[in-house]
């Protein structure tokens, strides 16, 4: 009894549903594609690399088994792979291509960090209800 009045419970976070993740990855693309178009005649290297994360993203995003999944390929695990690959890309990307102490290499490193934040906090199980119209009201939803 003793340790049960001492242990404090442990605190629940809220994670980003399938859906809620959805919503997040095509906002970060169309970022990064009108980032890209806009830095392709003054830089072009980072408005490349920002194309092509723009890319990556939609594509994973179309292609993954959930909500704004257009052709289903993959599963939402597999999309988990995916988003870290993406990450480091946006992350690395900058060194590779000759750009890193840049300016512009600080929208990639800022994009990476938001990146691994977005994939440490999403329900990869798909079982969270956060975002969904029971979850605001406070049912349960079963």
């Amino acid at each position: 009894m003793a340790d049960e009045q001492i242990m404090a419970p442990e605190p629940t976070v809220p994670k980003l549903s399938p859906a809620a993740h959805a919503v997040l990855d095509y906002a970060v693309a169309g970022a990064y594609l009108l980032v890209g178009a806009a830095l392709l005649k003054r830089h072009r290297r980072a408005g490349t690399l920002a194309l092509l994360n723009g890319a990556m993203i939609v594509g994973a995003s179309v292609c993954t088994d959930y909500p704004g999944g257009i052709w289903p390929r993959f599963s939402f695990k597999t999309h988990r792979t995916l988003d870290v690959a993406q990450a480091s890309l946006a992350g690395l990307g900058p060194y590779l291509l000759g750009f890193g102490k840049d300016p512009e290499a600080s929208y990639f490193y800022d994009q990476a960090a938001a990146e691994l934040g977005v994939i440490v906090a999403t329900d990869w199980d798909g079982t969270s209800r956060m975002a969904t119209p029971q979850s605001r009201r406070g049912d349960a939803g079963v």
